[in-house]
């Protein structure tokens, strides 16, 4: 709201169905109906003169015939009729009429109802004119020692707003409030008597406060809030304040109320920056989150504790608090979780990482024994993949966390399954010390894994690191019982045929016989119902995944038979346990093969897993010495080099973050001496106050205003042309979850404009919030009307609509000017957000939505049109940038962003630079998007289509 509009204190809804009511009709009502006759007319009246109609005849039957009555609902709607009536003649003088208006309200300040004195009180703060409130200062001050605390608490504010438009008329407001304020004894009234003089007289509310500070803690909560606001300000203005009130600020850290603690403990933030102050403001916001229920809340205050981890010395009090701050993982909304974890995990240090480590297994487990909710899976998740950094970062408590991880290889969630399997992997290869151990952990949980992919990955480990001759027994020990009995083909036949014969001999038994409802003998055979889930169940799980057609898993079964074959070939002298070793290896792979070309799989062997097989035969057949380094070598090779990469990676993002948040001061930077500043300078952070008030109302912050691109000329949207006799445009403001638009109307024409109106309506998923009021504008007069769009999800919208009006006294019909589209842009709600491959591929395949866009652009450069697209539609690149960088004419990446609705959008780039055309040919390709709704897909998509071609500056 900017300065120069008028300050609207009440807002009337009107039904816009209805003819307006004329003038004589009103009057009758008002002189001879009754009382319910009266309060309609007087509704009526009010609406009309909000909608631009003078009505001056009315004021004085008003004054003589409803001003007298004492019906309260009567008096309210006074109330609100002298608030919006014009009480001055054209030339700027008062009515002679308010006169006894005047009269009439020194009469209800002194009624012995205190609702309606009360009421009255508040209806003069409304008030601008010195006159008509002259009169009534004795009767207003009287009204500060009523018995009744909504009166007095009212007077208050009365008197306040009066000392601050017109001080003259009550000079000594300041004293007389401090003196009321000594002897109250109610919350409310307090409270407001003491934002009036921090506001009126901070002096005298020092001097208050300074009398009663030790009493702060037994205060109601409302006065509480005040205080800390007093404080604050003070201390702000004038710092060698703060040793006289930082003792109450802390006292207020104990208070009963979570509004004051929070807002306590912001305070004493700003106001000292000892670790006393910082751990017992972190201690505030801890007890603060695991206390409220609301999620929300916790959240806004777990970014406080995010914050304050931001400046490098408040980490050091953090990280002393790490366990506190687990506390909150008691929590069960995933999102708070989510924060929690990832800011433990900043604060992390060796002092501190054994306590977190312990809890963090704690919190495993329990994951492990609860009754399976929709988050569990990712809860867990969650907590393997802070494990896995932990011990990546402090490679002691490696030993500690693998035992606890290895026993979810055998879980049913794959994904918390396949972090598991990640980390045991980095860690084998990583801790040489630790090998043993995994590999005994490993063997003895291989039976239990039930999924495909992590039975492929824990056998690729095994084939892998197995080095001595007892282990890789083992494993050939576990391959055969996982198997089970082979050849297999033969097995399965005989399994299918001997099953014949007990069904023949269990016939011949005597079978069970029931009785139905109706009384009818029926015959059950047990072995009917009792057969395919026994045979499903006693399948061994390798068996079950290649007869329900998985070859894939026969294939990297077939690579570690390989390498550990070859590895017991080097390490047992023997000849004839080699040659029996390396035999059933052969033997396994080639019953596979037999198994993959029969008909008893649910799908047969491709054509790849069967060159695969056939390849670790060769192998195994000839077991030359190149085939046995490339197996046993350059695989571990490989390996060790992509997490040498990934390390690399994770060291670098590390020191930028760090060197973001390291404060670097220069040799001639000015020292600042808080004694030698000027009041007005601020040497501390911004009023906290005003800019949370200035962030609830949606004001843009000063550093926007300084922008000169931030003006609002630049964001004006023009409705209708020059030549239209009502001429219109548009500041379109985007808030969070709506839209305001503030639309300026003028009258171009000579005639009077009235019921001008401004109907709007939306496309796409925009609401209109409620229907902007008619007005009446005068020859060559603008107006201001304002209208709300909500917004509920990310896609391009529509807004458009026409103005309507009459011509005053004209009897043509209604007017009507067509107004242009506003376009409501996708951009304004998409964020560059990352998440994992493993994620994107999984939303990749969940979304139902794909919008394919043809690449047409004139950027000669791959590189180039990828940060043009990534610029114009805000998504973030998840291909790294090493697998981006050089050139081979082909590019793919990879996009991701997410709305502020928490709705997801993925985008895969796949374009390619046509060399044959020659070094100036422009890219071509295709970008495909997918999202979870259809809008959101084909917005992208039109967004990416109008901004393709790069345009010439």
């Amino acid at each position: 709201m900017t300065a120069a509009e008028n300050v609207c204190y009440t807002l009337i809804n009107v039904p816009n169905d209805s003819e307006p009511p004329s003038e004589v009709s009103l009057k009758a009502d008002l002189e001879k109906g009754e009382i319910k006759a009266k309060t309609e007319a007087l509704k009526k009246v009010i609406i009309m003169i909000l909608n631009g109609e003078k009505l001056p005849g009315l004021l004085m039957t008003i004054i003589r015939f409803v001003l007298p009555l004492q019906d309260h609902t009567i008096k309210k709607l006074l109330l609100v009729f002298w608030e919006i009536v014009p009480k001055t003649t054209p030339d700027g003088k008062l009515l002679q009429e308010m006169i006894l208006v005047c009269d009439a309200y020194r009469k209800d300040l002194q009624h012995p109802n205190e609702f309606i004195r009360g009421s009255t009180l508040r209806f003069l703060c409304k008030l601008k004119e010195s006159e008509l409130l002259e009169p009534l200062m004795p009767a207003i001050r009287a009204c500060l020692e009523h018995r009744h605390s909504y009166v007095r608490r009212n007077a208050v504010l009365a008197i306040y707003t009066i000392y601050r438009n017109f001080e003259n008329l009550i000079p000594d407001a300041p004293e007389l409030i401090h003196d009321f304020l000594v002897n109250e004894k109610d919350a409310s009234c307090k409270r407001n008597a003491f934002m009036m003089l921090i506001h009126a007289d901070q002096d005298r509310a020092l001097d208050y406060l300074s009398t009663c500070i030790d009493q702060v803690h037994t205060f109601g909560d409302i006065l509480q809030l005040v205080i800390v606001e007093l404080i604050y300000k003070v201390c702000h203005a004038n710092p060698s304040e703060r040793a006289r009130f930082i003792r109450c600020i802390y006292n207020l850290l104990q208070s009963s109320s979570p509004a004051v603690k929070y807002e306590a403990a912001g305070t004493l933030v700003t106001l000292s920056s000892a670790p006393t102050a910082i751990k017992a403001a972190a201690q505030c916001y801890i007890d603060l989150i695991i206390k409220e229920s609301d999620n929300n809340v916790k959240l806004i205050v777990l970014d406080r504790l995010i914050e304050l981890k931001e400046h490098p010395t408040h980490e050091r009090v953090l990280q002393d608090l790490v366990m506190d701050i687990l506390r909150v993982l008691s929590t069960p909304d995933l999102e708070v979780r989510k924060k929690t974890l990832q800011l433990a995990l900043d604060l992390v240090s060796s002092r501190n990482v054994e306590e977190l480590v312990i809890v963090l297994k704690k919190e495993v487990i329990k994951t492990n024994n609860v009754t399976e909710h929709e988050d569990t899976d990712k809860f867990r998740q969650l907590l393997v993949r802070t494990l896995h950094s932990c011990s990546v970062r402090f490679p002691d408590m490696a030993a500690n966390v693998i035992p606890v991880l290895m026993e979810f290889l055998s879980d049913t969630n794959e994904a918390a399954a396949a972090d598991v399997l990640e980390f045991v992997r980095e860690a084998i290869q990583r801790f040489d010390n630790l090998r043993p151990l995994i590999i005994e952990k490993m063997l003895e949980v291989f039976h239990a894994i039930r999924t495909v992919k992590i039975y492929r990955g824990a056998l690729w480990i095994l084939g892998e690191y197995c080095s001595t001759k007892e282990d890789i027994q083992s494993v050939m020990t576990e391959v055969r019982r996982s198997l089970g009995e082979i050849p297999i083909v033969e097995n399965e036949i005989k399994k299918e045929a001997g099953e014949g014969k007990p069904e023949e001999e269990v016939s011949a038994a005597p079978a069970a016989k029931l009785v139905t409802e109706m009384g009818t003998y029926v015959t059950q055979s047990a072995l009917s119902s009792s057969r395919p889930s026994k045979k499903e169940e006693d399948r061994p799980p390798l068996r079950g995944f290649l007869m329900d057609g998985d070859f894939y898993v026969a294939a990297s079964l077939a690579t570690t038979l390989t390498k550990v074959a070859l590895r017991y070939v080097s390490i047992v002298q023997d000849r004839k346990r080699q040659n029996s070793f390396v035999a059933e290896s052969m033997l396994i792979m080639a019953t596979i093969l037999h198994l993959g070309k029969s008909s008893l799989p649910k799908k047969p062997i491709t054509d790849d897993d069967v060159d695969r097989i056939s390849l670790c035969l060769k192998v195994l057949s000839e077991c030359s010495p190149l085939m046995n380094n490339i197996f046993n070598k350059e695989c571990r090779k490989s390996l060790s080099h992509m997490l040498t990469v990934r390390l690399e990676e994770e060291k670098l993002s590390q020191k930028k973050e760090s060197e973001k948040r390291n404060v670097l001061v220069q040799a001639d930077d000015p020292i600042s001496f808080m004694q030698l500043t000027a009041k007005n300078e601020t040497t501390s952070k911004e009023d906290q106050f005003q800019l949370s008030l200035l962030a609830a109302m949606g004001t843009t912050l000063k550093k926007e205003a300084n922008d000169p691109m931030a003006s609002k000329l630049n964001k004006v949207t023009q409705l209708t042309g020059f030549s239209d006799p009502v001429y219109a445009e548009a500041y379109v403001h985007v808030n969070q979850y709506d839209i305001v638009l503030d639309v300026l109307v003028v009258n171009q024409t000579n005639d009077t404009l009235q019921n001008c109106t401004l109907e709007l309506a939306t496309l796409g998923d925009l609401k209109l919030v409620e229907k902007p009021s008619p007005l009446t504008l005068a020859p060559h007069d603008f107006a201001n009307i304002k209208a709300n769009v909500k917004v509920a999800s990310t896609e391009n919208g529509i807004i458009f609509g026409n103005i309507v009006y009459d011509v005053s006294g004209a009897a043509s019909d209604r007017n009507c000017v067509v107004l242009s589209d506003i376009h409501i842009d996708i951009m304004d709600y998409i964020q560059p957000a990352s998440c994992t491959d493993a994620e994107f591929r999984q939303m990749w395949a969940e979304f139902e939505w794909e919008n394919k866009v043809t690449v047409n652009t004139n950027i000669a450069d791959l590189n180039e049109y990828l940060h043009h697209i990534l610029s114009s539609t805000n998504m973030k690149c998840l291909t790294p940038e090493k697998a981006l960088s050089g050139f081979c004419g082909f590019m793919a990446a990879n996009l991701y962003a997410r709305s502020i609705f928490g709705e997801d959008a993925l985008a895969n780039v796949s374009i390619e630079k046509p060399i044959h055309l020659g070094p100036d040919a422009p890219v071509n390709g295709h970008i495909r998007i997918r999202a979870k709704s259809q809008g959101m897909a084909l917005s992208l998509g039109d967004k990416i289509n109008l901004s393709q071609k790069k345009t010439s500056v």
